[in-house]
């Protein structure tokens, strides 16, 4: 750290500019979210029915792997929130890729459902935790204030490249070689693809001599980089974030519109095949999605830097809800050009979810204690979404058909549209 910090001094007084590091982790970030969300949730859909129909379960207890996982992820990121703030993500990201790409490759050799639920539920939700969007977004709201909106986009679009990449791969791969293979091809990738960037990471800008978004000590000194020091100063610790309404407002409405992704990830797939399309069709409904949900989050990331981010955030959720009501509609009606357009749709309402969830977080309660008071929120909004797609699970396992499941996920969406629209950004010294 002294190095870097003298290395830094000696840049200034000579005049010359090195790219500043935030932009590393930027990269860094977008491929840990690629790996820890694709291994969570992109692929799931895709060993769905190949584990169930060959190990003879039902699509519930499948399902429960992934719902103990919503419960797992959000006490383990309670933890996970601190150490960040405290030591940076370089050692946990280092820990949880050995956890994750173990579990990864032990999947392959599953046998009774409670090995699933252990090692998918559990280890697996684990190590994706500690190398994922926790980590890497808190990292980058610590490096990045100005152009904080621009740049948790960017990385975000590592979510969206696991759809399209991932998705149809591993659909290709367990159809081809069987989803034991599957399984063995995930965990040497991720190990493969962590492992270098997880020695990139580094706390704070501070640490190293350097001011958020890459201003140098002149500019700071003429009076540039207020905003950040204005975040820094106004940041609220975690208890006194717990003791505001706010809190709890963006917990509920984050956890309305966050049901979706978990849903639509694990049940598009069987959802398309039970309407009698064919397993690479209903894959590439969620490249069809991801696609405009990778390409949209810069053009979400520039609006967010330039407008009120809970405006945003609103349209997000309703654009989301109001495109899985055309799926499901259209699907009923067998209208191809019709369910396309609304996987499309749904691609560019996920667009924004994660940038923005993370902008307005920060915005709301500043960069200081941002690991903290994220991680604090995670147990009420995660635990708000491990339900959603077991009763899912659930109601088509008894009544047979996803309609009234997707058109309750629908309005869940709308109503997160309306309650954002009512959230403050909290000051210190409020209380509940």
């Amino acid at each position: 750290m002294a190095r870097e910090t003298a290395e830094s001094a000696a840049e200034a007084a000579s005049g010359t500019r090195r790219i500043y590091f935030g932009y590393w982790l930027i990269g860094a970030a977008f491929i840990a979210q690629f790996v820890a969300v694709g291994s969570q949730n992109y692929v799931v859909g895709a060993f769905l029915k190949p584990m169930t129909d060959d190990l003879g379960w039902t699509r519930a207890e499948f399902t429960y792997a992934r719902t103990i996982a919503q419960v797992i992820m959000a006490f383990t990121g309670f933890f996970i929130g601190a150490h960040v703030d405290r030591h940076g993500g370089r050692r946990l990201m280092l820990i949880g890729i050995t956890i994750l790409s173990s579990s990864l490759f032990a999947l392959s050799f599953v046998q009774q459902l409670w090995h699933w639920i252990v090692l998918n539920g559990l280890m697996l939700t684990i190590g994706a935790a500690m190398i994922g969007n926790l980590v890497v977004n808190v990292t980058l709201s610590k490096w990045f204030v100005e152009k904080r909106g621009l740049a948790v986009a960017l990385a975000s679009m590592g979510v969206s490249m696991a759809g399209v990449l991932l998705t149809p791969a591993m659909t290709e791969v367990v159809d081809e070689w069987g989803w034991r293979a599957g399984w063995r091809f995930m965990g040497g990738g991720a190990f493969a693809l962590i492992v270098p960037i997880a020695f990139l990471m580094r706390r704070a800008p501070e640490d190293y001599g350097l001011h958020p978004d890459g201003r140098t000590a002149a500019q700071v000194a003429a009076g540039a980089g207020q905003k950040a020091s204005i975040d820094f100063a106004a940041s609220l610790t975690r208890g006194e974030a717990l003791r505001t309404v706010s809190f709890y407002m963006l917990v509920l409405a984050f956890g309305m519109f966050g049901l979706t992704i978990g849903v639509m990830l694990l049940h598009t797939i069987p959802f398309m095949t039970d309407a009698g399309y064919s397993r690479s069709t209903a894959a590439f409904m969620i490249t069809l999605a991801s696609i405009p949900a990778l390409v949209s989050k810069p053009f979400w990331g520039l609006l967010m830097d330039k407008t009120d981010p809970k405006r945003l955030a609103s349209i997000s959720a309703f654009i989301t809800g109001a495109s899985i009501l055309a799926i499901t509609l259209s699907v009923r009606a067998e209208a191809n050009p019709l369910i396309w357009g609304g996987f499309l749709l749904l691609g560019f309402g996920w667009g924004g979810m994660i940038p923005l969830q993370e902008l307005i977080w920060a915005t709301f309660f500043g960069r200081r204690y941002l690991g903290s008071v994220r991680s604090a929120g995670l147990p009420f909004s995660l635990i708000l979404g491990a339900g959603a797609p077991l009763l899912v699970s659930e109601y088509v396992d008894h009544v047979g058909d996803y309609n009234g499941a997707f058109f309750t996920i629908a309005a869940f969406n709308v109503m997160a549209a309306v309650l954002l629209l009512f959230i403050r950004k909290p000051t210190r010294g409020e209380t509940a």
